[in-house]
């Protein structure tokens, strides 16, 4: 399959997941998160693993096949996102809302790391002497949309995941206070 076909479909959903992510914001915003709690919240864990394990494939298809090879910040974002997606597969399974905690705590801390390659991108000379100046943090490999880059879709997965976690149910052990004894 072409390249330039696949990324255009992961671009693609770097859209929907855009979307859904300012859906639950804004339904945060206006006070409707528990009725959208209620509603979506049992399906949320499995989605959230969905989306990570999609990022995942996604990764590993634009290095092994595309050849694109990921630099140090495309790096540091897979360290983030490759255990979400066993961590949040495994819970969905289990249906282990308590693992929603060490979700959010993995996608909070890629999706600064995708922000900050969002810059370095756009602002190459913000690229500093971390990254490899045989295979530089600035080079945008795949662009959709006028803005959808690799890091862009990385960081639509991140807030995807954020999103429908903050939508997964509480357990009832964290939801009210244990009596003292």
């Amino acid at each position: 399959m072409d390249t330039r076909a696949v990324t255009l479909g992961f671009a693609v959903l770097a859209l929907v997941a855009q979307v859904g992510s300012a859906a639950v914001v804004l339904a945060h915003l206006s006070g409707r998160g528990p009725q959208l709690r209620r509603r979506v919240g049992r399906y949320s864990l499995a989605a959230a693993a969905v989306v990570a394990w999609t990022a995942t494939i996604g990764s590993l298809y634009l290095s092994e096949v595309a050849d694109f090879p990921p630099c140090r910040l495309c790096w540091f974002q897979r360290t983030a996102m490759y255990p979400l997606a066993v961590v949040l597969g495994v819970a969905a399974v289990r249906r282990d809302q308590s693992a929603r905690l060490y979700g959010a705590v993995l996608a909070g801390l890629g999706a600064p790391i995708s922000i900050w390659h969002l810059f370095v991108e756009r602002f190459p000379n913000l690229e500093g002497s971390s990254c490899d100046p045989l295979n530089p943090c600035s080079i945008i490999w795949v662009e959709h949309f006028s803005y959808v880059t690799i890091p862009a879709m990385a960081l639509s997965g991140f807030a995807l995941i954020l999103a429908l976690l903050s939508l997964s149910p509480i357990p009832s052990s964290a939801a009210t206070p244990s009596e003292p004894t």
